[in-house]
């Protein structure tokens, strides 16, 4: 039985976007059993730079969704 969730991300700020990989702590944790997941099973180009992942635990099979805003940089 697999159950999903929506989680937005915070909007990020510029120094945010060259911070280095993320750590353990950063990475998502199930919901039912607290397992830490790595890598998402799948990703999606939304609409206005929007990403969505989908992350679905291997120990439980618990899956969720996470959705990101991407800014865009403009240079001059």
């Amino acid at each position: 039985m697999s159950a999903i969730a929506e989680v937005l991300s915070s909007d990020l700020n510029h120094s945010e976007l060259h911070r280095p990989a993320p750590r353990g702590s950063d990475l998502p944790s199930c919901a039912v059993c607290a397992d830490t997941m790595v890598a998402a099973e799948a990703s999606a180009f939304l609409s206005d730079g929007v990403v969505s992942y989908l992350w679905s635990c291997e120990t439980c099979g618990y899956g969720f969704v996470t959705k990101h805003a991407l800014k865009r940089i403009v240079c001059i």
